[in-house]
């Protein structure tokens, strides 16, 4: 990586480079600080180490986080603008590349409204970045901005906003030492959160802490777990109401929390009263005694932390699947202390950041409505503009849209032609906008279908906040400069402001002083002063007071630190009490042969753009394996390493048989992680009705013997 330090400009003026500078990974929320642990001139021989962060405080790293520098100098890495002519992406200027996005862009608000652009969020950016992207999406006069928390924990979010105020984790990392049992549902720590499992719950559980799994696998985190109950995908509520229904049978609810923290309890025991533990454990596919052990051990702790991951939440039902399991937490009085909680773990480095920000079509930075009159005047004053009252598409709903109601979309650091369900139909439809504008840092799906591509900084390459799983905000410093001719995000993403705020010609903006400099910034501590002013959990956060540290939110102005615990004493919606809400079944599809079910490795990360050009990754694990059970593989004639095909209703995939009794019967399970097979060629298009989160977790499929070879 060359010199120890140095300055370059371009785009955006100068910035200042470290080459050991201690910065955050750049995957899961964990948050764990990492830094060089060698350089050379190229960057690609460098690796990462840990050093004593807020969260990896003994400096532990995953694999994932030693390799997370390797592919920073990588030769495929896009270097150069380039636009779309004749059917090709050519090189060109950054100037001719920031023309044809105003020119489009500007054309489409003024023949179809400024509705007809959708903007896609990164959750692998910082703070500053995306907060600029929303903003730029805003001035414009759409709120046709999301980002991938809509594909992994909308649905949770959407059910703890409701009745607790919040969608984040309740509790720290560091007060869940402090629990008696951990109730770990439809995750996977050990393989998705690896340092969380090895430095906070591996620990407590060697401590003393009863651990009770639910997943229809035996995985990593099964290590840990003193019960495992292997729950048929698609039968959460039964066994969660099941779980509620032992626990009112036998007197274990917490009276004195239900008096003075519950309401709606009278409704809700009748409710109970009505279910059959016997019959939901036979439709959970669980053993009766397991489950009844199960809930009292999760019932007659005095600490319990809950932790839900997204086996739970991507389901059309999944917001109604985190219902049943706050239910559980409220009747045995585990909210508002320590070692307790519901903590939903997040999936990318920032997807909690990004929510936070504003990235989400319904609410503004800080989570206030779209339809807060008060707020968007607040905002206003900042901005000079004052963001639209109607809210905006999610982004699955927005590619829905592509082509009709959606002409004009700017993807920024994801790669959703991977990620998006229904991969074949996305395509297609990626293929019927009138311009895609794509920044990222490596030729990906997404990338194949754009008309102006933008080269991205890598996270090496960026300065500013990303907050993690536990609501702390940390800071990344660049080690390395972008490469080529491509630009830091922060100054693209300032300079397109700039370019369509003029462009588009809104005339709130053009007519209010405020806005004039809307997008001129000094740099990324300009920008966080700005989003702590209009974010109200950030509001006493300062840019150069998190230094090496973490300030977590929220964190008031004027007060002196975050609050760890939430909901002590008050809900954060303000109200001392909150309800129990009844949860019926919601019938899943009528299943084919088998179920698919989808997930993570420790290995790679997300759709594998940068992990699968990782060597040391690689080497780790270079291609995807179908579990399958051995009962299942027996009927269907396959043997362990063969190839099968496996069909959904919406298209078809081949991949290498794993035939293991760690997946229970009737399920099969694939990860997300490569290209080939794509496993979102599989999946559909039914969303859950509140959040809007797609069906992963559950897709009807058939298994087949089959032979290697293209589709």
């Amino acid at each position: 990586m060359g010199d120890n330090s140095g300055e370059r400009t371009g785009g955006g003026g100068e910035r200042t480079i470290e080459r050991d500078a201690k910065s955050i990974c750049p995957f899961c929320g964990v948050g764990c600080g990492v830094r060089p642990a060698k350089t050379g001139t190229s960057g690609k021989s460098a690796r990462g180490r840990g050093w004593h962060a807020p969260v990896n405080r003994r400096g532990e790293l995953c694999p994932k986080g030693v390799a997370a520098y390797e592919v920073v100098g990588h030769d495929e890495r896009l270097t150069e603008p380039q636009v779309r002519r004749d059917g090709e992406l050519v090189s060109v200027s950054w100037d001719e590349a920031f023309s044809r996005i105003e020119t489009e862009f500007a054309r489409i608000a003024d023949e179809h409204g400024p509705d007809a652009l959708g903007f896609f969020a990164s959750s692998g950016c910082t703070n500053e970045e995306d907060y600029l992207l929303q903003k730029i999406a805003r001035t414009l006069g759409t709120n046709n901005v999301d980002n991938c928390a809509r594909l992994c924990h909308s649905s949770t979010v959407a059910a703890m906003a409701s009745r607790f105020g919040a969608g984040a984790m309740t509790n720290t990392l560091s007060d869940l030492g402090d629990a008696d049992c951990f109730l770990i549902c439809g995750s996977n720590p050990a393989e998705q959160h690896p340092i969380i499992f090895s430095s906070y719950l591996a620990p407590a559980a060697k401590g003393g802490t009863t651990v009770v799994q639910i997943d229809p696998r035996t995985n990593r985190t099964s290590a840990i777990a003193d019960h495992h109950l292997p729950v048929k995908p698609g039968y959460d509520i039964p066994l969660l109401n099941a779980m509620c229904a032992v626990i009112f049978e036998e007197g274990l609810e917490d009276e004195t929390f239900l008096r003075e923290r519950v309401s709606e309890v009278a409704a809700f025991r009748e409710f109970i009263a009505d279910v059959d533990v016997s019959a939901c454990a036979e439709l959970a596919g669980v053993a009766e005694d397991d489950l009844r052990e199960a809930a009292r051990v999760y019932a007659t702790a005095d600490r319990a932390a809950a932790f839900t991951g997204m086996g739970m939440s991507q389901h059309r039902y999944g917001t109604t699947n985190v219902h049943a399991l706050l239910n559980l937490s409220l009747v045995t009085g585990n909210i508002g202390k320590r070692g307790a909680g519901v903590n939903p773990l997040r999936g990318k480095n920032n997807v909690q950041g990004a929510s936070d920000v504003g990235c989400l079509p319904d609410v503004l930075p800080g989570y206030r409505s779209v339809t807060d009159e008060d707020a968007r005047t607040d905002i206003g004053d900042v901005w000079g503009v004052e963001p639209p009252s109607k809210p905006g598409l999610t982004e699955v709903e927005m590619t829905h849209e592509f082509g009709d109601g959606i002409r004009g979309a700017f993807v920024f650091g994801e790669n959703i032609a991977a990620t998006e369900p229904n991969a074949s139909r996305t395509a297609r439809e990626l293929d019927s906008l009138d311009c895609l504008v794509v920044q990222d840092i490596f030729p990906t799906k997404t990338v194949e279908h754009a008309d102006v591509v933008l080269p991205a900084s890598s996270w090496a390459e960026k300065e500013g906040t990303v907050t993690n799983t536990d609501r702390q905000v940390q800071r990344m410093r660049p080690v390395a400069f972008p490469p080529g001719n491509a630009r830091a995000d922060l100054d693209v993403l300032r300079e397109l402001g700039r370019r369509l705020m003029r462009a588009t010609g809104n005339e709130e903006a053009t007519e209010n002083e405020a806005s004039e400099g809307a997008f001129d910034y000094g740099g990324a501590a300009a920008v966080f002063e700005e989003l702590r002013r209009v974010t109200p959990q950030y509001a006493g956060m300062g840019f150069a007071e998190i230094g090496e540290g973490s300030q977590r939110w929220p964190l008031p102005e004027g007060a002196s630190e975050g609050i760890g615990v939430l909901h002590r004493e008050t809900f954060a919606n303000g109200h001392r009490r909150v309800p129990l809400v009844p949860v019926e079944l919601v019938e899943p599809d009528d299943e084919d042969e088998l179920v698919l079910t989808t997930g993570r490795v420790v290995e790679h990360f997300n759709s594998g753009v940068v992990t699968r050009r990782s060597d040391v990754l690689t080497r780790l694990r270079s291609a995807d394996a179908m579990q399958i059970h051995p009962d299942d593989a027996r009927e269907r004639g396959i043997e362990d390493g063969e190839t099968v095909v496996v069909e959904s209703e919406h298209g078809r995939v081949e991949a290498s048989a794993a035939v293991t009794p760690s997946i229970r019967s009737g399920v099969v399970f694939l990860t997300f992680h490569f290209a080939e097979p794509l496993v979102n060629r599989l999946t559909g298009d039914e969303l859950d009705p509140e959040s809007k989160i797609p069906t992963y977790k559950h897709v009807p499929v058939a298994v087949t013997k089959g032979v290697s070879g293209g589709e």
